[in-house]
């Protein structure tokens, strides 16, 4: 539920949400988050499908219905996902601006 208090995600999760976006199988989730860390996050298979896992049990995120004869499985964000993910957004600005503020005030 979108509405409970999740709290901070987890750098890996939060990477995942933005690759599904736009449908992905798992190797295209990591290559995409480490291209948009720029190689600072990389995520190891088994990371990456036991947070794929957590996530579907969530609702966060949905497993698309596999082509016949294809062993790759593509997952994509939820309405519930990007609420969650909308609102990691929120709480990282909100952290942002506030040390923003605190360095401005110091050197104001």
């Amino acid at each position: 539920m979108a509405s409970e208090t999740v709290g901070a995600l987890t750098e890996a999760v939060y990477y995942i949400l933005i690759a599904l976006m736009q449908p992905m199988h798992g190797y295209g989730i990591m290559q995409k988050t480490e291209e948009l860390s720029g190689g600072r996050v990389r995520l190891a298979a088994g990371t990456l499908y036991g947070a794929l896992n957590k996530m579907v049990e969530r609702g966060w995120i949905r497993a698309l219905e596999e082509e016949k004869g294809s062993r790759r499985k593509e997952y994509l964000i939820t309405p519930e996902g990007r609420e969650i993910f909308e609102g990691e957004i929120r709480r990282l600005q909100e952290l942002l601006d506030n040390g923003i503020k605190v360095l401005e005030a110091q050197n104001g």
